[in-house]
């Protein structure tokens, strides 16, 4: 098939469906958006020849209605707040002037370009992105054992219930991982 294809056609191709981005990539947003999902993933990009890492930016919004929409993605070498603060902003100059709860990763600086952005958005740390990034303090003999405990905190009804399975993981594993305990207060 690809023997066949003209490079023109190719050309051709390529800057409709540029141009269709471009357009998809500044559309108007709602203006309030009552939960977005902001992370960054690797991936393989061809580049001038060259098959490079970058990382590619996602926000994902909850409308009010419940429904997910995809707000933009960004291509940059490597995620970072800054540029997640170009990204925020962007998206606020393109009509998202309220954003509820943001859902991220624990990426130093990223609370605060948020809040920048958005003043009184409550930053919530995903789920995932905690309990991955407080193993980092556990060993890995114990934790099947601290997932099991981390559990009944982040699956609580309560923030009652919450605080005292919290309680309870500071007692069992407190002085072993400060660092564990730390990242859950």
């Amino acid at each position: 098939i690809q023997e066949s294809l003209a490079p023109a056609l190719i050309s051709r191709i390529t800057d409709v469906v540029a141009d269709e981005i471009t357009a998809w990539q500044n559309r108007p947003v709602d203006e309030v958006c009552p939960i977005l999902h902001i992370d960054a993933l690797s991936v393989k990009v061809r580049d001038g020849g060259m098959v490079t890492n970058k990382s590619a930016h996602l926000v994902i919004g909850v409308d009010v209605d419940g429904i997910k929409n995809v707000l933009g993605i960004w291509l940059q070498d490597t995620e970072g707040s800054k540029f997640w603060l170009n990204v925020l902003t962007q998206l606020k100059n393109r009509g998202l002037r309220d954003a509820l709860i943001v859902c991220c990763d624990g990426l130093t600086g990223l609370p605060e370009a948020i809040n920048t952005v958005w003043e009184k958005a409550l930053v919530q740390t995903c789920v995932t992105h905690l309990i991955r990034s407080s193993m980092k303090y556990v060993s890995h003999a114990d934790r099947k054992k601290v997932a099991a405990a981390l559990k009944p905190i982040y699956t609580a009804a309560t923030e009652s219930d919450a605080l005292s399975a919290l309680d309870e993981l500071r007692a069992d594993y407190g002085k072993n991982y400060p660092g564990l305990i730390a990242s859950w207060e």
